[in-house]
C-alpha cells in the first residue's frame, strides 16, 4: 500500500508561525516532531511506500525532515512537485497515474494529528478490505461541536455491525445553526443506541488507484484527460516527477470531493473515532499543547507573562505578535488577507527563510537596505541570478565560498568579502563538506526577495 500525502498549504491559519514558505504541516509543535514527520510515521506501519505530492518552494523541507529520521526510508519515498496548485483531485490523480491500477493507497494530509493509533490502524484494515473490494472509501469523524469549518457526511448504516456506512450525502460546510441540528441528531441516536448520522469529513481516503482514476474519468473527464497529458510530459529526475507549468495551468481546479465523491456510486465511508484533528486554528492548537494556568496558550521564544488576562491566544515571532481571545483564533485569516492587500512579506515567510541550499535570517531591514546571515550547505549553490534594483556586499564569516560574478570564479576564504554590482550575474557555492556562512549587505531602491531573476536553478524554481 502506498501513502499519498499532501504537503500543500498557504500558511495562513497558524499565522504568525506558519508563513506560505513555512506551512503548518512542517512546524515542530509535538515533541520536536513536525505534522509531517507524525503523518510519514505512523503510516509507515501500514504503508510500504511514500508518494508525497508538493510544490516547487517546499519540497525540500518535506525532504529534510525526511533524511531527519533515520527510521524514516528516504528510498521508498518519491515526491510529485505541482508548479501550481490545483487542489486535491489533480494532486491524487497525477499520484495515482504513477502507480499501479491495483495499488491500493491511503489519501491523507501532511497536517493532521491522530492520536488513538491502536483504533487507527483498526479503521484502516477495515478501509482495506472494502478498497480491495474496489470501493472509493472515506473516514468520518464524529463530531464533538458544532464545527462550521468542516464539511460533514451524511450516512446510513450497511449493516448491523455500523462498522461500514453507505454515503448518502456531502454536506458543504452548514452554519453554526444547521451544524447544531446535526449534533442534537447525533445525540438522540446515541442515546437510543443506534449509529450516528452526521460526521465530519476527514479528508482522508483509500481505494485502488485505477478505481479513481476510472471514477475520476467518468465524472470528470477534462480533470482526467488534462492530468493524463500532464502526466506524460512529466520531467522525471531520480525520485521527484515535475510536472510543466503550463500544462498545470490547463488541469481545472477542484477538490477530489466535488470531483469524484460527491458524484461516485461506489463510495463508502467508515467511522473512525481516532482522536483526529486537523489542527486548523489556534483554538485546536491550544487543546494539545500545554496552557498557562489561567488557560493561555502562549508560544514565544522569550518568556512572556500576563496579568489578568485569561483564555487567550499569544504568539511571538520575531517579527509579529498575535493576540487573541480563544474562539475567535480563525479570524486570523482576516488579518493575513489584510497584509497580503498591503503587499507585506509577512504572510510569505519568517525573519529565517528555508530554502533548498540552506537557509537565510534577516538581521535589519530597512529603507534602501538589509542585512543577511546567509548558511549554504555542504555541496549546495544557489541560483544563478541577477538583481535589477539592488547591489550586494558578501563577507565570509567561516567556511569558504566559491563566488562567480559574470565570467569570473574565484574562492573567498574567513573574513574576505567582495561586492555584486546590481545587473551582475552571480552565483554563490559551498563545495566543502562544512557549512559555509555569509553575511550579505543589500543596498538599492528596492530589496524585496522578488527582486531575483533566476537564469539556472538546481531546484527547477521559475
Amino acid at each position: 500500500m502506498t501513502n499519498i500525502i499532501l504537503c500543500g498549504g498557504n500558511g495562513t491559519r497558524l499565522w504568525p508561525i506558519s508563513r506560505t514558505l513555512m506551512p503548518k504541516q512542517f512546524v515542530k509543535f509535538f515533541t520536536n516532531k513536525s505534522l509531517f514527520q507524525l503523518t510519514v510515521e505512523r503510516n509507515s506501519k501500514v504503508c510500504d511506500k511514500n508518494f508525497i505530492v508538493s510544490n516547487t518552494e517546499q519540497y525540500f523541507l518535506a525532504q529534510d525532515q525526511l533524511e531527519e529520521n533515520s527510521t524514516f526510508n528516504i528510498e521508498n519515498s518519491t515526491f510529485l512537485l505541482e508548479p501550481v496548485g490545483r487542489n486535491t483531485a489533480p494532486a491524487i490523480a497525477l499520484a495515482c497515474m504513477a502507480l499501479s491500477s491495483d495499488e491500493v493507497v491511503l489519501v491523507t494530509p501532511s497536517d493532521h494529528l491522530i492520536k488513538d493509533k491502536k483504533e487507527y490502524k483498526k479503521v484502516l484494515e477495515k478501509a482495506k478490505e472494502l478498497a480491495d473490494e474496489n470501493y472509493l472509501v472515506t473516514f468520518g469523524i464524529t463530531p464533538s461541536f458544532a464545527e462550521t469549518g468542516f464539511g460533514y457526511i451524511q450516512a446510513k448504516p450497511e449493516n448491523d455491525e455500523c462498522l461500514i456506512l453507505n454515503v448518502e450525502l456531502f454536506k458543504e460546510k452548514p452554519s453554526l445553526k444547521i451544524a447544531e441540528q446535526y449534533l442534537e441528531e447525533n445525540t438522540k441516536l446515541n442515546i437510543q443506541n443506534l449509529p450516528l448520522k452526521y460526521y465530519w469529513n476527514s479528508g482522508m481516503f483509500m481505494f485502488k488507484a485505477g478505481v479513481f482514476l476510472e471514477e475520476l474519468k467518468k465524472y470528470s473527464p477534462k480533470i482526467y484527460l488534462t492530468c493524463k497529458e500532464a502526466f506524460h510530459n512529466k520531467i522525471v529526475q531520480n525520485s521527484t516527477l515535475r510536472i510543466k507549468h503550463y500544462q498545470m495551468e490547463f488541469i481545472p481546479s477542484d477538490s477530489i470531493d466535488y470531483a469524484v465523491m460527491e458524484k461516485s456510486k461506489i463510495v463508502k465511508v467508515v467511522p473512525a473515532d481516532i482522536d483526529w484533528s486537523d489542527v486548523g486554528s489556534f483554538d485546536a492548537l491550544s487543546s494539545e499543547l500545554p496552557n498557562d494556568e489561567n488557560n493561555n496558550l502562549i508560544i514565544s521564544e522569550k518568556l512572556v507573562k500576563t496579568i489578568d488576562i485569561k483564555d487567550s491566544i499569544i504568539i511571538d515571532t520575531g517579527d509579529a505578535l498575535l493576540v487573541s481571545k480563544k474562539g475567535s483564533s480563525q479570524k486570523v485569516k482576516e488579518i493575513v488577507n489584510t497584509l497580503k492587500k498591503q503587499k507585506s512579506q509577512l504572510p510569505n515567510i519568517h525573519l529565517t527563510g528555508y530554502r533548498p541550499w540552506g537557509t537565510y535570517t534577516v538581521l535589519e531591514d530597512s529603507e534602501g537596505y538589509k542585512i543577511k546571515r546567509i548558511e549554504v550547505k555542504p555541496h549546495k549553490r544557489l541560483s544563478l541570478q541577477k538583481h535589477k534594483y539592488r547591489n550586494e556586499h558578501w563577507v565570509v564569516v567561516s567556511g569558504k565560498a566559491s563566488v562567480t560574478i559574470n565570467e569570473k570564479t574565484f574562492i573567498l576564504n574567513q573574513n574576505e568579502s567582495t561586492y555584486i554590482k546590481a545587473g551582475d550575474i552571480h552565483r554563490l557555492l559551498n563545495d566543502t563538506n562544512e557549512l559555509l556562512v555569509i553575511i550579505e549587505v543589500q543596498v538599492g531602491s528596492y530589496t524585496g526577495e522578488d527582486d531575483i531573476e533566476r537564469l539556472e536553478d538546481d531546484y527547477a524554481r521559475d
